[in-house]
């Protein structure tokens, strides 16, 4: 994917200082974002970090307008000011979810699947932090398999794998879906600015780093989420009407115990006798990238 523009931001949408943890991925996502979309975004925030993070009313952090809504509900209220907007004529003015994988994975999973299927035009950002880290870092569906939570008892670990929303989005066949991280700045800019163009219900989904839930040192946020990119844990892709195609093939694939052992979240399977449990993990990433591949490979044949 060819960049599309000088991804430096000259004119910041967003005000100085943030409630933001140290190393949070919310508060730089967000800056890059509302550099792009302009001041007359309305932004529908339901319950998760960023509805700490923007601020309870009066206060905004976006220079933007900002609608707080419940964990359920995000895409039917955008769907309410994407309809109101339009009846305005305010057709050109962008509505954004931005959402936490609670608030998408499980919580508001029906609601934004209805304004998928519907063809809602609004752009839906998922900030995919692995957990409910506001409320006290519980698991959800987007909690990696291995990951320790406080809903974990004892020593305990989660030992389910997490859900694909990848796949379920792109088989909805809307015309934009796709995949970033604040490690490849880059290819985030030009993503959101294709979101931002493309009509029609379309989705981002950030990796999100959250030094309190994952355990890591808040400098090490954007060197860790590199890491996830180049182990295959958290590869770069676009769907486009259920076409597959790969942003970025690491030259050199490292171990996914390379992007663990930072975390203090997987420390326990680093003690002896969990070996298998990180071979598993290995294994699931390996064989996640190679469907990946094939599923790109497939969106070639049909597009030829």
């Amino acid at each position: 994917m060819e960049p599309l523009y000088d991804f430096v931001i000259k004119d910041e949408k967003v005000y100085s200082g943030a409630l933001s943890c140290r190393g949070c991925g919310w508060s730089l996502l967000v800056r890059h974002l509302a550099s792009i979309l302009g001041e007359e975004t309305v932004y529908v925030i339901p319950a998760c970090c960023f509805s700490i993070i923007a601020g309870p009313y009066p206060m905004n952090d976006i220079k933007g307008s900002i609608v707080h809504t419940v964990f359920a509900a995000a895409p039917a209220t955008a769907t309410g000011m994407r309809a109101a907007l339009d009846r305005q004529g305010k057709k050109d003015v962008p509505v954004v979810v931005l959402a936490g994988d609670g608030g998408t994975f499980d919580i508001g999973f029906q609601s934004m699947s209805g304004a998928a299927s519907r063809g809602e035009n609004i752009l839906y950002i998922v900030n995919n932090n692995g957990a409910y880290m506001n409320t006290g870092i519980q698991t959800s569906t987007a909690t990696p398999y291995g990951a320790a939570t406080t809903t974990n008892p004892g020593e305990g670990y989660k030992k389910t794998w997490p859900k694909d929303l990848m796949g379920i989005v792109g088989a909805h066949n809307i015309p934009y879906a796709a995949t970033a991280s604040l490690a490849f700045m880059e290819d985030l800019r030009t993503k959101m600015v294709r979101a931002k163009d493309v009509k029609g219900f379309r989705l981002l989904m950030i990796d999100g780093p959250c030094p309190p839930g994952h355990k890591t040192d808040p400098a090490l946020s954007i060197s860790i989420g590199r890491l996830a990119v180049e182990t295959n844990m958290f590869p770069l892709f676009e769907i486009e009407h259920m076409k597959y195609k790969i942003n970025h093939v690491p030259e050199r694939t490292y171990p996914v115990t390379d992007c663990m052992k930072v975390q203090g979240r997987f420390k326990h399977l680093f003690k002896e006798g969990n070996e298998h449990v990180l071979e598993e993990i290995q294994e699931h990433t390996d064989h996640t990238w190679s469907r990946l591949l094939e599923m790109e490979k497939m969106s070639q044949s049909a597009i030829a």
